[in-house]
């Protein structure tokens, strides 16, 4: 049922109707609009940082510690800017995050008003999804479509931007029901063809191996329990990415240890010797592969056979070797 209120409100009705409990974030002028709807309800705790930079931070760490939707609330300008190293770590780490900045009055955008930037140009490299809400209208749906993205498929971070007029303006709030967006439609099942062709190269490898990363643990404790049935239901010996530990135990006796420039010998030795390499959350990044022309060199290089299971929307530049390993999941 829709509710009339401010666009300022329609920010807190969203968290709230998200289940967010904490944000984090640094007031400014361009978001005084939302601060003052914050202390007028109990629902949604603030947590002041001393500088935009880190309530992204704290929001990232909070999301990797909760399994939650990290949020945080800077203003314009130098607050956008400040927010941008932890959205990029954020969309490296695949952690959910929603950053909510403020922005000049829509009369004003393009006219280099005071603590005015382009905020969707800027964070548009480091973020899964961004918007500009030029209308109270459309800031309902924006919201709800910011933690659908946020969290679905890959997780990343997301950017609203909110100018002050729209955050003063007056419209209808409808509540989270039968989200989707246009586009983003990501993958998240199987082919099982595909499956069952990686179930038969597993079975005849002579040296597999599995190759784990952080995408184990931002799966939750579900994934790490189904990766460490099937270790042990094989036999193979697994390695990690550094955002890979923990999911399986440093005790076990099939674990080799950290893999890449500052893992061990045992796991990049058998990596480089492998004929089956079964990745599981992981990114070829340039710390794991060293020169691409001799990573992994035994196995097997097919990629129209055995295809990535990874969101579609994923870009081809975050994977710079997906040739090169035998099997994704």
């Amino acid at each position: 049922m829709a509710r009339t209120m401010t666009g300022a409100e329609m920010v807190l009705a969203a968290l709230a109707d998200h289940g967010v409990e904490h944000i984090f974030g640094y007031p400014g002028g361009a978001v005084l609009p939302i601060y003052d709807e914050l202390f007028q309800q109990e629902k949604v705790k603030h947590i002041l940082v001393r500088q935009e930079g880190g309530a992204l931070h704290a929001a990232e760490g909070y999301a990797r510690s909760t399994g939650k939707v990290g949020v945080a609330l800077v203003t314009s300008g130098p607050g956008a800017t400040n927010a941008v190293t932890g959205l990029t770590d954020a969309l490296m780490d695949s952690i959910p995050l929603v950053c909510i900045t403020g922005q000049v009055p829509t009369h004003l955008i393009g006219n280099d008003a005071f603590q005015e930037c382009d905020t969707v140009g800027i964070t548009r490299p480091c973020t899964k999804h961004n918007w500009l809400v030029k209308s109270v209208d459309d800031l309902a749906r924006i919201l709800h479509e910011a933690f659908y993205i946020a969290k679905a498929g890959r997780p990343g971070p997301v950017v609203i931007d909110i100018p002050k007029d729209v955050q003063f303006a007056t419209g209808n709030y409808v509540g989270p029901s039968n989200i989707a967006h246009k586009t983003y439609k990501p993958r998240v099942k199987p082919e099982q063809m595909g499956v069952r062709e990686a179930v038969e190269l597993m079975a005849t490898a002579k040296r597999p191996i599995f190759y784990t990363g952080g995408g184990v643990i931002n799966s939750g404790p579900k994934a790490s329990q189904l990766l460490r049935e099937l270790v042990r239901l094989t036999g193979f010996p697994i390695t990690s990415t550094l955002m890979g530990l923990g999911a399986y135990p440093a005790s076990d006796k099939q674990w080799l240890g950290m893999l890449g420039m500052h893992g061990t010998y045992e796991a990049n030795m058998t990596m480089h010797d492998c004929d089956v390499m079964v990745a599981v959350g992981a990114r070829f990044d340039d710390r794991i592969t060293g020169r691409l022309d001799a990573f992994s060199p035994g196995s097997q290089q097919d990629p129209d056979r055995y295809r990535s299971v990874f969101d579609q929307q994923e870009r081809e530049g975050r994977y710079p070797d997906r040739r090169r390993c035998c099997l994704h999941a």
